[in-house]
């Protein structure tokens, strides 16, 4: 028998991994997901032995159906349930807002109350960050007046120069009895153990989501918690781009210049912040939180800006940021100016943006002239012809890397947040977005796009058509990994 299986071990080895793939394309026929994901998860098992089980097996199990992160308990809370209760505009109750609002804006605001409980938030100040530099001195002096609690969580939180600093802050207001959450994710974070027993000496709650053994293999784990938030006393909150790390600050010694794109909010919008961080906290702390009053304090804000917070992740049934995207840009009259750092869209927005510009609509899409991932960067460029071919404007940004995520459609209706224009944000990783309904606030994001098109190089499609056949060899290869990306 030993001597059998050592002469055939290739042929067990390699009929092994057949059956348990063709396990695995049955599994993924009677989801009923995406046709392009599927043959590609198919192509992946079939074609690739041994290394089509690992690539399905760390990124293919889909846990949404399965809801591997429920957030019953913490939704279900009373406090919760009467702030939300409090703050949700019934449809019928929308006076306020229709005096300055479109119809498509209010079935906007319809659409995501229905989808995942996003109560559309009046009575707010709202200020648009540029650049991690800026951010940082605006979050260190909030954090220094913090009085009560301070509450964090970031995919990217690394003890660098600016970590350092943020973190020695955070040590500094738990010794003076501020009480501090801190959730990071655990791919794409880096602290050090003597960082991490400074912070539990010091009674600072921190907790990694979803711990991998590899972090470092693990880059595109399924299920990562990619949000960026900071509640400070329940009153001021910040979204957006912007990770702890020193590649998010214009250092002098920095490589390359970090465009991105960041939000403070005071008001009423930060209590839907602080909903969402606590019901990450539940899932990562494993134990129930005591609920005060204090998370959320009587809101001092007397400005109306209309927000609403959109949160998607595994957890939610439907995909509400990318639905909001959609919606937006299928109702855009005038213009859709779009910055994404990563561009691999699913069938509906392309459809969307291609719809959108046939009808007479100034569509635009900046993205980096290189990007940080090489596989990303060609999948990108695949779908450009897509574009070009329905008049849609692509600029390239030159200056540097743009990793704002933000979109600014018709002087009205402007979205900054964490989620990028791709699959993996559409529907796998944790991302939460901010819906502002307001002229000033629109106008004031159109200037700075327009301001960062200054700095792009709007691409020539009779130049890029002429691009080499290895060039749309790399392309065609990329774009096959694209629902993975």
């Amino acid at each position: 028998m030993i001597e059998f299986l050592q002469s055939h071990w290739w042929t067990i080895a390699i009929t092994l991994n057949y059956i348990l793939a063709l396990i695995a394309v049955v599994t993924i026929l009677f989801k009923s997901i995406n046709p392009t994901k599927t043959l590609t998860y198919i192509i992946v098992l079939l074609v690739f032995p041994f290394f089509g089980l690992i690539v399905y097996y760390l990124f293919g199990q889909e846990y949404r159906k399965n809801k591997i992160f429920n957030k019953k308990d913490i939704l279900n809370n009373e406090l919760i349930q009467s702030i939300e209760d409090k703050l949700e505009i019934k449809p019928e109750a929308l006076t306020f807002y229709e005096a300055e609002a479109e119809e498509d804006q209010i079935r906007l605001v319809q659409l995501l109350q229905k989808n995942d409980k996003s109560p559309l938030t009046q009575y707010n100040d709202v200020e648009i960050i540029i650049n991690g530099e800026n951010k940082f001195e605006k979050l260190f002096k909030d954090i220094e007046s913090a009085k009560q609690h301070i509450h964090v969580e970031y995919y990217i939180l690394k003890d660098d120069k600016i970590g350092t600093r943020f973190l020695e802050l955070l040590l500094k207001k738990a010794d003076q009895g501020v009480k501090i959450k801190l959730s990071y994710d655990d791919v794409g974070s880096k602290i050090s153990s003597k960082m991490k027993r400074r912070l539990t000496q010091s009674s600072i709650e921190h907790h990694p989501f979803m711990p991998v053994l590899f972090p470092k293999f693990t880059g595109k784990m399924n299920y990562r918690d990619h949000r960026k938030i900071v509640i400070i006393d329940g009153e001021i909150g910040y979204v957006g781009g912007i990770n702890v790390s020193d590649t998010y600050v214009n250092y002098p010694e920095n490589k390359k210049y970090w465009r991105d794109t960041h939000l403070r909010i005071t008001g009423e919008a930060v209590f839907t912040l602080q909903v969402q961080f606590l019901t990450n906290w539940n899932f990562v702390s494993d134990k129930k939180i005591e609920l005060n009053q204090t998370y959320f304090p009587k809101n001092k804000t007397e400005t109306i800006t209309p927000i609403q917070i959109a949160a998607s992740g595994p957890d939610t049934d439907w995909a509400n940021i990318m639905e909001a995207i959609f919606f937006s840009i299928v109702t855009a009259e005038k213009y859709v100016y779009i910055a994404t750092p990563y561009f691999i869209p699913n069938d509906q927005i392309i459809t969307a943006m291609q719809v959108a510009s046939k009808s007479g609509v100034d569509v635009r899409i900046l993205i980096p002239d290189k990007s940080d991932s090489w596989i990303a960067q060609h999948a990108t460029n695949s779908y450009l012809e897509q574009l070009f071919d329905a008049n849609v404007k692509v600029y390239r940004y030159k200056k540097g890397f743009t990793h704002a995520k933000t979109m600014v459609i018709d002087n009205v209706f402007t979205t900054i947040g964490t989620c990028n224009m791709d699959y993996r944000s559409f529907n796998i990783n944790f991302e939460i977005n901010a819906l502002i309904y307001s002229k000033e606030q629109a106008l004031k994001a159109k200037q700075m796009y327009l301001n960062d098109l200054d700095d792009s190089l709007c691409m020539d499609y009779d130049q890029w058509k002429n691009r080499g056949k290895l060039e749309r060899l790399k392309e065609a290869y990329c774009r096959l990994w694209a629902p993975l990306l």
